[in-house]
């Protein structure tokens, strides 16, 4: 059964100029150590931020209001095919316990300047 959707674009330039406006400060209150190395090992690092920070938002968007969020709390990580996965952690991951969430399908995309993130939330 599909507990929730949710969706969220992102434009890659905004998290550009986010990321130098407020930096290190950002990038810790958002993204996991892990996120952040994973990223900066890219090409181009904020379109790797844009859709981990999009894919966040949907997932919080697919929650509703049934629980405030640490979006620290939420790890986009790769499997080793390269496919995107939803890691929770903290409040998080009892929320998904106490609602018996057993999986969070995500998909990503971007192109030219626009990253995209599609979160389903399955019991």
């Amino acid at each position: 059964m599909i507990y929730g959707v949710g969706i969220d674009l992102v434009k890659i330039e905004r998290m550009r100029q986010v990321v130098e406006k407020w930096g290190r400060r950002f990038l810790d209150r958002v993204f996991t150590e892990g996120e952040i190395s994973y990223c900066y090992e890219k090409k181009e690092p904020y379109l790797s931020l844009a859709v981990r920070f999009a894919a966040k938002e949907a997932l919080v968007k697919a929650i509703g209001s049934a629980s405030p969020v640490s979006l620290t709390d939420i790890e986009i990580v790769n499997v080793d095919t390269g496919k995107p996965f939803i890691k929770v952690n903290g409040k998080l991951e009892d929320f998904f316990n106490d609602k018996r969430i057993k999986r969070a399908h995500l998909s990503l995309s971007h192109e030219h300047e626009y990253g995209v993130a599609c979160v389903v939330l399955e019991q």
